[in-house]
């Protein structure tokens, strides 16, 4: 078995005997959307601040997910993500596959709605064009009307930037999607419909007859998923709840994308908010009643309403898809850095630069120890590689060589969020390398001073964290004597909309001249590796 199968066999949601259990996608893949192409199914998720965005997973059987590039390599503008901006930058995204091209739109709520198109989603894909420049533009999906030719665009609000909420606007879109083609109309003001609020997120369908919105509404943790039909685009639109939370453990359920099988079945996958961990996937069964029971009477309405779930609730277990039988897979997650590259399971907390991560002819990831004014809090560097949290109990190892000669040069593994905590290597100022591990918490400008340390007489180490139950991490580290624990446990903490992250950096303190500028130096990280904990 390979190493790829191996992790494939820990981590897919698939158990083998025909059925799987939920989540799909046990990490934080945010406001995941999906496209089905043939017999093989597309998906993407927001990524922030993050470089590369726009995760592409590939999928056969929607069970069964690999990780196979991004469709954007850097986020613009530029200038604006030059520092990490954890919460901004790239907010669920829409793909869909139009006149032979994968089209992904997504809202930057502090500039506008952007779209990027590619003929392979492999790639290459365009340079990000701004559809409708704008503050709180968020959460836009197209549509192409088969039957008409028109197309049309939805989209969201953010009251943060905006001061608007709780309502949907639609478009006349171009049919090549350079722009839009009036000023907007609100085709769905929730302050009318009594009980819902916070409606965002809405995906558009065309389905027998009717324009569909699937949106979800009542905030992300303990909120519902709505499905609103109407004959026109513009409205006027009737609604329905199609997904809640019930007696299950699945909060939430918020927004996600609609797809139907060659065979003819259709499967809803949508996320779940798990605090450290991110907006986990589900995927939940849908079917089609007979009748409406919204503020129209079903004579009036017509038949035909989708059913998420069991019966409109979450289900934690299902069959899978009639699909063709498919090898287990999962996102990758280990790492051996072949020639000093990464995988696609990283990403950078802002637009790269040249010479952050050297290639080399041997195996192992060189990070160049980057001078920054805020070396001390990790949270502020742009030049930190991450990848997300796996959504259950694991163990988290990496072997580490601190190559840099700079008195302050530091390198490590971290748990990166609101709070962050780190453990590994720093020279001293008398030359001699020490194990260190500091944290900071949230309201912290910088992590503690205080550190537990020890020698590292030969400048190396393996690093672990083993995250238990409820994120809850411990650190150790072994310098040649075996694994030693160091520090208190640490409950890894997400942003506001981002669960936490793994994290490699190296990096030195300023200059004398305090500007942070050119490097000192690097670090080696070698045979980075994530297994289940014991017992789970």
């Amino acid at each position: 078995m390979t190493p790829a199968d191996r992790h494939a066999a820990r981590f897919s949601a698939d158990r083998g005997d025909g059925t799987y259990r939920n989540p799909v996608l046990a990490a934080d893949w945010s406001d995941p959307d999906l496209v089905r192409v043939g017999d093989d199914y597309y998906l993407t998720a927001s990524s922030f601040g993050r470089a590369p965005g726009l995760p592409l997973l590939h999928s056969r059987d929607l069970v069964n997910w690999t990780l196979i590039g991004h469709a954007l390599e850097r986020l613009e503008p530029a200038e604006a993500f030059t520092v990490p901006r954890h919460d901004c930058g790239v907010w669920a995204p829409s793909i869909r596959h139009h006149d032979g091209r994968f089209w992904i739109f997504w809202g930057d709520p502090d500039h506008g709605i952007f779209q990027v198109n590619a003929e392979d989603v492999r790639g290459p894909w365009s340079r990000p064009h701004l559809l409708k420049a704008g503050k709180g533009l968020i959460d836009p999906c197209p549509l192409w009307d088969e039957e008409t030719g028109a197309a049309y665009l939805v989209h969201a609000w953010a009251r943060s930037r905006s001061g608007i909420k709780n309502r949907l606007t639609g478009h006349r879109m171009h049919p090549e999607a350079t722009g839009v083609l009036d000023d907007g109309t609100t085709i769905i003001d929730a302050d009318r419909i009594p009980g819902w609020f916070t409606l965002e997120g809405p995906k558009l369908y065309r389905h027998d007859g009717w324009f569909w919105i699937l949106a979800p509404a009542g905030s992300v943790a303990t909120g519902w998923q709505g499905a609103f039909r109407s004959r026109g685009f513009f409205g006027p639109y009737e609604e329905r709840v199609v997904l809640a939370q019930g007696d299950t453990d699945v909060n939430g359920p918020h927004q996600g994308g609609w797809v139907r099988t060659p065979a003819g079945e259709d499967w809803f996958l949508h996320f779940q908010e798990r605090g450290a961990y991110g907006r986990v996937g589900h995927l939940q069964p849908m079917r089609w009643d007979g009748g409406g029971t919204s503020r129209s009477s079903a004579a009036e309405s017509g038949g035909g309403w989708p059913v998420l779930g069991k019966d409109g609730s979450p289900v934690r277990e299902h069959r899978k898809p009639a699909l063709p039988p498919q090898r287990p897979a999962a996102p990758a997650t280990d790492d051996d850095f072949p020639g000093g590259r990464f995988g696609h399971q990283w990403q950078w907390t802002a637009n790269p630069e040249d010479g952050w991560a050297p290639r080399h002819s041997g195996d192992g990831l060189r990070l160049t120890c980057v001078r920054a004014a805020a070396a001390h809090d990790l949270r502020r560097l742009p030049h930190v590689l991450t990848q997300r949290l796996p959504a259950r109990p694991v163990t988290v190892t990496v072997a580490l060589r601190l190559e840099s000669g700079e008195p302050g040069a530091r390198a490590g593994l971290a748990v990166l969020g609101d709070a962050f905590s780190w453990i590994g290597l720093e020279r001293g100022t008398d030359g001699t390398v020490r194990l260190v591990h500091r944290f900071a918490e949230s309201v912290a400008e910088g992590e503690r001073d205080a550190a537990y340390s020890a020698p590292a007489p030969d400048g190396q180490a393996r690093l672990r964290i083993t995250v238990g139950p409820e994120a809850r991490c411990r650190f150790a580290a072994d310098t040649g004597a075996g694994w030693t624990p160091y520090g208190q446990v640490f409950a890894a903490q997400p942003w506001r909309w981002v669960g936490a992250l793994l994290g490699l950096f190296a990096t030195a303190p300023a200059d004398a001249a305090g500007t942070g500028a050119g490097s000192a130096g690097t670090a080696l990280f070698t045979h980075f590796r994530i297994a289940p904990a014991a017992g789970d």
